[in-house]
């Protein structure tokens, strides 16, 4: 659900920052003939442990429409480009959603919102003598099964290699489920861990899922719960038997609604932070903790968008920097309009919002997705619109990727891909 309040609240002081240089576009997408070599990102990237980057884009590729997973791998003379997949819409799947996630063994692993019976599929690439190997790991069946939406998450993996993500549509409710993916004997097995009821117990999860240090999940939905605003819920596990509670409902009011895209994350402690794409004083959307205590829930607003310059609608998630501040994206507004990224700097007894980037078109356009850090401390991101201009029309671009370096950032030359 995308909010398209445009209230405007212009009294709000930002911090200058000077930690930041300037933005370089890793690659525009759509600059191929047809868009072979994808267009609109919609979720963030990840990196294997040569510090190569890989993605999705929910449409291009061969069969112009089914999206692609891509690499992008850093040479000497810049990022180089390489489709690893193209989906085309029959049994592998069709317009890949949320992040992608790769296991120790350097194998990753994704959701595709359509193709198969219909109603999504999970997939796997396994680099392979040179290339990478494509295959289908679990086919959904609608109905109880569960269906993938266009806006679902992405997956998560627990340290025995199991998988665990969600259902914005399907279960036996038809409001979303929880799922868990076995491997046993080559074989991968799905059980559903809870479907909601719509009511309550909350509706359409669109975040995915987090582990907590126990290893219960966590995430969130965009409607449902108490006040039909959408909610945090968690699913416990106890010995092999998982149970739903919701452990926060949005008002709809200045705590926040419909929080989208990002699952929420934990923070050492145990506190958790996440977004919601509206609510607060302005509606423009708000960046959350709850902190738990005896057994129940606090929330405390760290910071409300204005959908003036600070941008408003933050979609994606968030992500930890190593030195603790919270780093975020707002998919609209913003000087230019185009949506802005932003730190939060915890300060000794509040949290302190920086906009530490502003895009204009040509550089990015709709930030969707999570940032990604490397171990110098650079952001990487992607962007749903923007870069080439050319590429649709009305003329919003097809989505770049990019890196904001930090300043008098180290750009190391990283290693060769898993998959050559």
């Amino acid at each position: 659900m995308k909010l398209k309040t445009s209230v405007f609240v212009t009294a709000i002081v930002f911090l200058a920052t000077s930690a930041w240089a300037g933005q370089i576009t890793l690659y525009t997408f759509c600059t191929q003939q047809f868009c072979t070599d994808g267009a609109y990102p919609y979720a963030g990237m990840i990196f294997d442990s040569a510090y190569n980057l890989y993605g999705t884009t929910q449409q291009g590729g061969t069969d112009l429409g089914g999206g692609t997973v891509f690499q992008l791998t850093r040479t000497s003379s810049g990022w180089t480009h390489t489709v690893l997949h193209s989906f085309l819409d029959g049994s592998d799947g069709a317009n890949p959603v949320g992040p992608l996630v790769m296991d120790p063994a350097g194998d990753i692993y994704g959701v595709a919102s359509g193709g198969g019976l219909g109603f999504g599929t999970v997939f796997e690439l396994t680099p392979v003598h040179g290339g990478w190997n494509f295959q289908v790991i679990y086919t959904f069946q609608g109905g109880n099964d569960g269906v993938v939406g266009i806006d679902s998450g992405g997956l998560v993996l627990d340290g025995a290699g199991n998988l665990y993500g969600t259902t914005e549509m399907g279960g036996t409710a038809g409001f979303g489920t929880v799922f868990e993916l076995t491997l046993t004997n080559g074989t991968w097995t799905k059980n559903t861990l809870y479907s909601f009821a719509g009511g309550n117990d909350a509706a359409d999860p669109l975040t995915g899922v987090t582990f907590d240090q126990a290893g219960n999940l966590f995430g969130a939905t965009v409607g449902g719960g108490a006040f039909g605003g959408g909610a945090v819920f968690e699913v416990a596990n106890n010995q092999g038997t998982w149970t739903e509670s919701v452990i926060y409902s949005f008002t709809g009011g200045n705590d926040g609604s419909y929080p989208e895209f990002g699952a929420p994350i934990f923070d050492s402690a145990g506190n958790l932070y996440g977004t919601a794409a509206g609510g607060g004083p302005s509606n423009q959307g708000v960046v959350y903790e709850l902190t738990p205590s005896n057994g129940s829930w606090t929330e405390s607003v760290l910071y409300s968008f204005t959908g003036g310059d600070d941008g408003g609608q933050p979609f994606a998630g968030l992500t930890f920097s190593k030195e603790g501040n919270l780093f975020g994206a707002a998919a609209y507004f913003g000087a230019n309009g185009d949506g802005t990224l932003f730190e939060l700097v915890h300060g000794q007894s509040s949290w302190q919002q920086k906009t530490i980037y502003t895009f204009s078109g040509n550089d990015g356009k709709y930030p969707y997705g999570n940032a990604l850090f490397d171990q110098f401390g650079n952001l990487f991101e992607t962007t749903f619109w923007g870069g080439n201009l050319n590429c649709n029309n009305p003329p919003q671009g097809c989505g770049v990727a990019f890196e904001l370096p930090a300043a008098n950032s180290v750009q190391p030359s990283y290693g060769s891909s898993l998959g050559q």
